[in-house]
């Protein structure tokens, strides 16, 4: 098989499905979503089995066991899957919205309407959740996708879009809107990177390595997230009990995610109090503690924590923790080290959660808060197609909004310009 070939064919009968599905209608959306959605629940022994296949391979290969986690399926989450698809039928359609119409002093009326992206390339590692999801938020959007998922969720990813596709074509939705690339080679991913042109849009989701190759080789506008160091600081006027439920819950609660928490920052005066505790519970659950000098002179039977280790993405069990002096001293940590992803600190005091949420530079930053919940199902966005940590476009949870673009309207009545 040509590579090449067989890519640019994908993407150009997606390019034409996504011009027809620009103008489809809200109402044909919505019932694909809703017919999607009821496929993928009565198909759910189906893709258990599917997905069955890829966790076979993946302990054969030794993946880590939060990786196995996010690649897993099972009833709860088919059916988290179809109530993201519904979640996002419930949601507003953008298309077509008007963002403000203007009076120039000529007469002529000017103003901004929401438009389909167009083509988006989606390439993406582990979890099948992500093909529904964005999928979803694509189609509602009334842009076309193609898919590209990792090699060790080919059985998954295939069965899934299989149940996409037929119940989007029952609902009149065009063929080739939602595409997947069933073939995991990674030359295809190579192929797909060099369509300018017809693919209008890459989102990448995934590892460090995914990210850093696809901005480095893409010739089409790239829309990313950078690795998720995410922290949670512990002021010194912090709530404690509180604390320990937010700082287990970002660590422990999925730690394969982008939002858990990597770093934990404690301020001195309440170290000797908070640490003990919260270090005996992580390593109950199995977390390894990686601690700096005055850390590890509280907690003493904890590993030390390297210059990398405080740069590092686990996506596992795996926590550094840092006394700090001061807030200050938190938000230098955070500056340095931080991804620019997800931020917490836990307080009561109004003017250092005010100031921490002024001056901390991430795609979202929480008081009182898990990093967990930077989420767009979290945030009310239905299902998200990533997290952006990018400035331009868009940031933080990508919902539908954030997969449109605008165009300019204006309205005249015979305006020249002199």
């Amino acid at each position: 098989m040509d590579i090449k070939q067989y890519i640019s064919d994908k993407a150009k009968k997606a390019k034409a499905a996504s011009r027809v599905l620009a103008n489809i209608s809200t109402e044909i959306k919505n019932s694909a979503l809703f017919k999607m959605a009821a496929g993928l629940e009565k198909e759910s022994a189906k893709l258990i089995a599917e997905n069955k296949k890829d966790l076979v391979a993946a302990e054969q290969k030794g993946l880590s066991k939060a990786m196995i986690d996010r690649l897993t399926l099972n009833a709860e989450r088919i059916k988290a899957m179809a109530d993201g698809l519904r979640e996002v039928a419930a949601l507003p359609d953008p298309v077509g919205e008007v963002l403000g119409i203007r009076r120039r002093p000529n007469g002529m009326e000017v103003g901004k309407m929401r438009v389909p992206i167009g083509l988006i390339g989606i390439i993406y590692e582990s979890r099948p959740n992500v093909t529904a999801d964005t999928a979803a938020l694509c189609l509602k959007s009334g842009n076309g996708v193609i898919l590209r998922g990792g090699s060790e969720a080919v059985h998954s990813n295939t069965a899934i879009v299989e149940v996409l596709s037929r119940a989007g074509a029952e609902a009149g939705i065009p063929e080739g809107a939602v595409s997947f690339i069933e073939n995991p080679d990674r030359a295809c991913v190579m192929a797909m990177l060099k369509l300018n042109g017809i693919i209008d849009l890459i989102i990448p989701r995934g590892g460090e390595g995914l990210i850093r190759m696809v901005s480095e080789n893409s010739t089409i506008p790239v829309i990313k997230h950078d690795k998720g160091v995410c922290h949670v600081y512990v002021d010194s006027k912090a709530d404690l009990a509180m604390a320990e439920e937010i700082c287990f819950n970002a660590k422990v609660q999925r730690p394969g995610t982008c939002n858990a928490m990597e770093a934990m920052l404690v301020h001195q005066n309440v170290a000797k109090t908070f640490l003990p505790a919260i270090i005996n519970r992580m390593k109950k659950a199995g977390v390894e503690i990686r601690g700096c000098a005055k850390t590890r002179a509280i907690v003493h039977d904890i590993k030390d924590a390297t210059d990398k280790d405080w740069d590092t993405e686990y996506n596992d069990l795996i926590v550094n923790v840092k006394t700090v002096t001061s807030m200050e001293e938190a938000m230098e940590h955070i500056a340095v080290h931080g991804s620019q992803h997800s931020e917490a600190i836990v307080t009561n005091d109004y003017r250092n959660a005010h100031r921490f949420q002024r001056e901390v530079d991430a795609s979202a930053v929480f008081v009182n808060a898990s990093t967990r919940l930077n989420d767009g199902f979290e945030f009310g966005l239905g299902a998200e197609i990533g997290i952006s940590t990018t400035r331009i476009h868009a940031r933080g949870p990508m919902g539908l909004e954030e997969l449109t673009s605008t165009k300019f309207i204006v309205n005249g009545d015979g305006q020249i310009r002199k």
